[in-house]
């Protein structure tokens, strides 16, 4: 609908032209009957209106269009400009109003019936602006798409694929409107239409990927496998580079047990530039939990994942940590962790995570300042204390140490298991700080507390 926008500063000056035409007056010629006066009367309440408009005062632009009918009410740009003014004022039955004498004034005008449409689209009186659609249809096929999409909101599927078949004829094939069919499918459940219409379209262009692509995700979702798992085949038969196939191949490979082509599709999905982020991040779990079962194929995810040309998102550095952290190796583990923050700053998880591994490759300094970094963000998470305190006791702190511990203690609720280890570590605080008494009777806290697995 919006497309109407770009042409109104063009509209504008054809609106204008009569009038400026009327303002080349012959300075020499005596005014017959006062007309000129007239004229210039118009033309000043007209330009008044126009201004008022442009800085959104609205009521002072009607005003001036009065003045303007009252000179002369047979011109049908003001009750245009009326109605433009009532519309955004939202006194839509006015507009509905100006803008119907201006269109029965002049009834094929487009800007008229763009306008009342307008009007009743921000009413949602989609009766009345499909109505006016099918009088605009005729001017530009982005009107057609609108229609579609009200026809949609009526429930009149039928009637909106016919207008997505026909923009598709004249216009070619557009993910918009191909999002809109799969919507009307989704709603009425009628995925042999659709996969009818995939079929005829891939016979007519067996070389646009994408219909083949729609054809196995409607496949998959009826579960129809099998089929899904056939034009997956024959889609990488017409077009041997494409990418995108292997999302689905993949799956089909394992459940085949054709361990070493899945494998290899996964890593072609790994390694696709062209492929999004969210698609790969699945695949990328997909693949982790494969080698948690099958480790023989550890390295092929190693080299998969080294050789990504393309940046990782959140959730796939997420699972690569994970996956390295299982293996054992840690720096590689928490290398993609930071990775991953980088990306979500605030996630308490990989802060956790992080300070864990720091700590566990005895990196103490920065496992101190990532805990310090994580208690500005969540100063009421006795776990950060309890690492902070950690941090502070390998590097000698014995004092900073306590002081983070006793805080942390205040903020644990019903944790028996964090609770003793608070109190070992108060008991190491207090032994680094040669209070011997008091880390015995930390010591003896921390033995008293049972703890059931």
């Amino acid at each position: 609908m919006k497309f109407k926008l770009i042409y109104r500063a063009f509209l504008t000056v054809l609106m204008l032209t009569p009038l400026l035409a009327l303002s080349q007056v012959d300075f020499n010629q005596k005014p017959d009957d006062d007309l000129g006066n007239v004229t210039d009367a118009y033309q000043d309440h007209f330009f008044e209106a126009l201004k008022q408009k442009g800085i959104e005062n609205y009521e002072l632009a009607i005003k001036a269009l009065q003045k303007c009918l009252d000179i002369d009410s047979q011109k049908p740009v003001i009750y245009f400009e009326l109605g433009k003014n009532y519309n955004q004022l939202k006194k839509f039955e006015a507009a509905e109003q100006n803008l119907k004498i201006a269109i029965k004034m002049q009834p094929d005008n487009e800007w008229f019936l763009d306008e009342l449409y307008d009007v009743y689209y921000k009413q949602d009186d989609i009766d009345n602006a499909i109505k006016t659609l099918k009088q605009l249809v005729k001017y530009h096929p982005d009107y057609k798409q609108d229609l579609a999409t009200l026809y949609i909101k009526k429930e009149r599927f039928k009637d909106a694929l016919v207008l997505l078949d026909e923009l598709d004829a004249s216009l070619g094939e557009d993910e918009v409107r191909n999002t809109m069919r799969n919507n009307i499918y989704n709603l009425t459940g009628d995925a042999t239409d659709q996969i009818q219409r995939l079929k005829a379209r891939i016979l007519a262009n067996p070389t646009n990927e994408n219909n083949y692509l729609q054809l196995i995700y409607r496949y998959s979702q009826t579960g129809k496998t099998k089929d899904a798992y056939e034009v997956a085949k024959t889609l990488l038969n017409a077009i041997p580079e494409s990418k995108y196939v292997h999302l689905a191949l993949y799956k089909f490979y394992l459940e085949e047990d054709q361990v070493d082509m899945a494998v290899s599709s996964m890593k072609r999905v790994l390694n696709a530039p062209e492929i999004e982020e969210s698609s790969k991040s699945k695949v990328l779990k997909d693949f982790v939990q494969f080698v948690e079962k099958n480790p023989q194929y550890q390295k092929d995810l190693i080299e998969a994942t080294d050789s990504v040309n393309t940046q990782k998102d959140t959730k796939s550095l997420t699972n690569l940590g994970s996956f390295y952290l299982k293996s054992g190796d840690k720096e590689k583990a928490l290398q993609n962790y930071k990775a991953a923050l980088k990306q979500t700053p605030s996630d308490f998880k990989l802060l956790r995570d992080i300070i864990l591994i720091q700590i566990d490759l005895k990196q103490y300094q920065d496992a101190l300042q990532q805990s310090k970094n994580a208690l500005e963000l969540y100063p009421a998470q006795p776990i950060l204390y309890l690492l902070n305190g950690v941090a502070y006791i390998n590097l000698g702190e014995a004092k900073s140490a306590i002081e983070s511990l006793e805080i942390g203690l205040d903020f644990l609720v019903e944790n028996p298991k964090m609770e003793r280890d608070f109190y070992l570590q108060l008991s190491e605080a207090y032994k680094l700080s040669n209070n011997i008494t008091k880390s015995k009777t930390f010591a003896k806290k921390a033995e008293m507390i049972k703890v059931t697995n």
